[in-house]
């Protein structure tokens, strides 16, 4: 009966999740859906614990009502994209910062 519940409440939007950003890595994700606020809430420090684990770092914690569209978000992949643009140099050689 859960199983039931918890796929309409994902379906509608309505299901909770708890999203967690951390700074080093530069990553959001997702751990969810869940029932309940307090569901979520009750699961929240397993996530941190084992991101914690891994090295993360400057790790916040939200839990709301949502439909991510993908469970981990590596933000870092768009700030290497960044770092690694190819900049002309005074000598007219191409030159790569990084």
């Amino acid at each position: 009966m859960k199983n039931i519940l918890i796929r309409f409440l994902e379906a509608s939007g309505f299901a909770y999740w708890v999203e967690v950003k951390t700074d080093s890595p530069r990553c959001t994700y997702y751990f969810g859906p869940f029932v309940s606020d307090r569901e979520a809430q009750e699961t929240a420090p397993g996530y941190i614990e084992d991101l914690k684990e891994e090295g993360a770092r400057g790790i916040s914690v939200k839990i709301e009502r949502m439909r991510p569209k993908e469970l981990t978000v590596f933000e870092e992949e768009l700030g290497e994209k960044r770092d690694r643009e190819i900049i002309p140099s005074l000598s007219g050689r191409l030159s790569s910062f990084s």
